[in-house]
């Protein structure tokens, strides 16, 4: 059995262009380091169209509930809404 991973989905916030420009650095800065920290294993914008949704795919909900408090893209307005929801990946390796 896998431990279960937790997707935080974001949607943005309409006109979120430049205000993703402007909180970018920093919000890239906060990514870096949570991926660092080995709680963030992937995270990005979805593609086809690019519409500003991203994902997020994180190691526990409390890793996951740390980077949205402190996330400048949720501070800034640029994400309307955001979720966090628990995944089993099927082809993950088992844990242990």
């Amino acid at each position: 059995m896998t431990a279960p991973l937790f997707v935080m989905t974001y949607e943005p916030a309409d006109g979120f262009g430049p205000l993703a420009a402007q909180h970018g650095p920093a919000h890239v800065a906060r990514l870096t380091e949570f991926h660092d920290r080995g709680v963030l294993l992937h995270a990005g914008p979805l593609q086809d169209p690019f519409d500003g949704t991203a994902i997020g795919i994180f190691t526990s909900r409390e890793a996951a509930e740390e980077f949205v408090a402190g996330d400048p893209f949720v501070r800034g307005g640029v994400v309307a809404r955001w979720t966090i929801r628990g995944w089993a990946d099927l082809f993950a390796e088992p844990a242990g």
